[in-house]
């Protein structure tokens, strides 16, 4: 680290909390358009094998993501500290090199460099965790990194509509051309997230030392909490799978509702999700037992997955605009998501005092999530063809706050009786 950097943050906590909150924001909000940017697209008039262009797209990276959440559950677990900085940045350039032959590639046979370019990204958000967990102030550090990937989605399709609008790029070229615009601002910021200082003793004492989990250590911490993490896992994948269709067909859900050509849309309504769901979580880091801040985060994810249905049926009753409804309903699924994502395993290794990664939980997780979103896609393209996407995404907010609440329920319940009787 340069020693003036190095002077500056290690000055106070305040300017090392300062420096590691702006620097995983960018860093992640850089990544976004590698994630997300395609889905500016639309893909209209494409059907292969029945199945419309789009679906194909986001089946392929939902299976790339897949299966690298399978291989992260051991690198991300395992990864050194010091390796973190040089793997995001060989994970973002191979993906961008796939986007290149993403664009060359003539479609249907393109799909296969969306699948590759999704195994790296897979393990992206991990890896930034890693520089964030175990301190005393992450709960801070990450309710700033949540803010950034929900504004993430909104940002990489205003740069992926800009890219086509502005510049006059085909949907096929878009997704590497936006990439390019944020490769070298993704580097910087991923050499800095690489000068963040290690947990302190302080921190270790507070929320217990953070090492690289080895296969014998995830089968310990996974056969100790198995009900609970099964519980946790399938209403996890419910709202994962939610969000997914959200994000993926936000366009569509936008045109019905007669905003199609609003490019600032997504970012404006994005934007007031991100700031409420940030205060909640940097709410948190006043709340210093570890338990009660993990029942605190459960209630929370409870009131989010209650908000999904409420919002819904307000806005079908008339009393929600369709901006406050998306609004209102993008906070109910970020309330729960950000909360569940990160906090939750967070705290709750702090609480139940074990030792191990946040990376490794919620990749794991991720796995299965990611695996639950490839089968709405396909029920959504072969069992409800009659049903726009607005009336399926109503049908949707229903089950999944219904099933979710439910779920979590079940999962805290069973969390409480554990720690009784320790």
């Amino acid at each position: 680290m340069p020693p003036k950097l190095n002077a500056i943050i290690a000055r106070s906590p305040f300017n090392l909390t300062l420096f590691a909150s702006i620097t995983a924001f960018f860093t992640y909000l850089c990544f976004y358009p590698f994630r997300r940017a395609y889905t500016a697209a639309t893909y209209d008039e494409l059907i292969f094998w029945g199945i419309n262009f789009k679906i194909l797209i986001i089946t392929a990276q939902v299976l790339g993501f897949a299966v690298s959440k399978g291989l992260g559950i051991k690198y991300v677990s395992e990864m050194l500290p010091e390796h973190r900085s040089r793997n995001l940045l060989i994970m973002i350039a191979l993906s961008w090199v796939c986007y290149l032959f993403f664009a060359l590639t003539p479609a249907p046979f393109n799909l296969v460099f969306i699948f590759l370019a999704s195994l790296p990204l897979g393990m992206v958000y991990g890896t930034i965790l890693g520089f964030l967990e175990g301190r005393r102030n992450t709960d801070l550090l990450v309710a700033v990194l949540t803010a950034s990937f929900i504004m993430g989605s909104g940002f990489a399709k205003s740069i992926g509509k800009w890219v086509m609008t502005t510049l006059q790029v085909s949907q096929f070229w878009m997704p590497f051309v936006a990439c390019a615009i944020m490769i070298i601002p993704f580097g910087i910021c991923t050499w800095l997230m690489g000068q963040i200082p290690p947990p302190t003793e302080a921190d270790k004492q507070n929320r217990t030392e953070r090492k690289p989990m080895q296969k014998a250590d995830r089968k310990a911490f996974i056969a100790e909490f198995a009900l609970s993490l099964g519980i946790f896992v399938i209403s996890y994948v419910l709202l994962t799978t939610f969000r997914e269709f959200r994000d993926n067909f936000t366009p569509e859900i936008w045109k019905l509702l007669g905003y199609g050509n609003n490019s600032a849309i997504f970012t404006q309504t994005e934007t007031p999700i991100a700031i409420t769901v940030l205060l909640m979580m940097a709410a948190m880091r006043w709340v210093h037992n570890n338990y009660k801040a993990f029942i605190i985060i459960q209630i929370l994810m409870l009131a989010g997955g209650l908000l999904i249905g409420i919002s819904t049926f307000l806005f079908e009753q008339h009393f929600l605009s369709p901006v406050a409804w998306l609004t209102t309903l993008g906070l109910g699924v970020y309330m729960a998501y950000a909360m569940c994502n990160s906090l939750y395993f967070e705290r709750m290794i702090a609480a139940f005092k074990k030792s191990g990664t946040v990376g490794f939980l919620i990749t794991f997780a991720d796995y299965y999530a990611y695996l639950g979103s490839i089968l709405v896609l396909f029920y959504k393209n072969f069992f409800q063809k009659s049903i726009n996407y607005l009336d399926f995404f109503i049908i949707l907010s229903y089950g999944i706050s219904i099933i979710y609440v439910i779920l979590v329920g079940l999962s805290m319940w069973n969390l409480s009786v554990k720690k009784r009787s320790e």
